[in-house]
């Protein structure tokens, strides 16, 4: 087997998208020894082979490389993404002829349109669709009334919703019109239904919701539901802009350093770390004259020979009765 190539891609990969099986289904199969690669059996997990040049066997059958296919779609109002739907509407990929296994990238509600992307490359999918790679998604959204300053910056600066907190990487007033005004927002993650429930905590409702992008991918002159082929250099595009936006992901942790002052010794803010001689309300001890260093007074000197001669005294008339 070669030792290194640009083409080299894991073993347990290609036969999964030769459509053999799960990812973890084909690590099970190699693990069985029923993977040949060149005429020899492969049982380790993470073999690299390269597929182009390379032959694999699964129970002495050998697999076909399936062609990778890559459209682009625009969804209409009251078609579903996703792949299964028990009520039997109408699916994106019922809307793209397919002999092979398709799946949308970047999915949209059904009461919104826009610019979908229908693949059976997962890698693809994965880096498109995960926050980690941080590849941006502009939308054109009209709500009701008129949207002021301030409340654009709130949905720059973000809000908490039931999943936790979000907010847009921009939004700008597009247009407005007589009760409605059109926004462009962009987001670099998409939560279910987000852009709704965003707009929502600052008090308007969305009218009409149109993705027009996706990284350097734009929805163009496609027509409400129809849709074309990526073209490789489109393709490539989306993969070069994963890539970039890998670096912006979710992020990193600070290191542990020094704690200063507003965060207490379990990490709770609002408490200082204690310092020696340091005292919280409600724990302050009295020092006694001993700790002081100070002599007892007169007074008190007086008062413990006068306890002293009071015992005495008790300890004698106890005796007496005794006798």
């Amino acid at each position: 087997m070669p030792s290194s190539s640009s083409s080299l891609v894991r073993l347990h990969k290609v036969l999964a998208e030769a459509g053999i099986g799960s990812r973890r289904k084909c690590e099970e199969i190699i693990q069985e020894g029923r993977v040949e690669v060149d005429g020899e059996f492969v049982t380790e997990l993470g073999t690299s082979v390269d597929p182009a040049k390379q032959e694999i066997m699964v129970d002495g059958q050998r697999i076909r490389a399936r062609r990778k296919q890559y459209f682009i779609l625009n969804k209409p109002v009251g078609v579903v993404s996703t792949n299964f739907d028990q009520e039997g509407r109408t699916r994106v990929i019922d809307l793209v002829p397919q002999d092979e296994r398709l799946f949308t990238i970047g999915r949209l509600d059904r009461q919104s349109e826009g610019l979908i992307i229908i693949t059976n490359d997962g890698e693809l999918a994965n880096h498109l669709a995960h926050p980690r790679y941080g590849v941006p998604k502009t939308y054109h959204v009209e709500v009701a009334g008129a949207v002021s300053v301030e409340e654009i910056k709130m949905i720059q600066s973000g809000v908490y919703i039931a999943e936790g907190f979000v907010k847009a990487e921009s939004c700008r007033l597009k247009q407005k019109r007589g009760k409605s005004s059109i926004l462009e927002i962009v987001l670099r993650e998409g939560k279910n239904r987000e852009i709704r429930r965003l707009l929502a905590k600052v008090g308007h409702k969305v009218l009409r919701l149109k993705r027009i992008s996706i990284g350097p991918l734009k929805l163009g002159e496609v027509p409400a539901g129809s849709f074309r082929e990526l073209k490789p250099s489109e393709v490539k595009a989306l993969r070069d802009a994963s890539l970039e936006g890998s670096g912006k992901g979710a992020p990193k942790r600070k290191p542990a350093g020094r704690r200063t002052t507003g965060t207490g010794a379990a990490g709770r803010p609002g408490k200082t770390t204690a310092k020696k001689g340091t005292t919280y309300r409600g724990t302050k001890k009295k020092k006694t004259k001993r700790q002081t260093g100070q002599s007892p007074t007169v007074t008190e000197s007086r008062r413990g020979q006068g306890r002293a001669v009071k015992q005495k005294q008790a300890s004698k008339k106890k005796q007496m009765r005794r006798k």
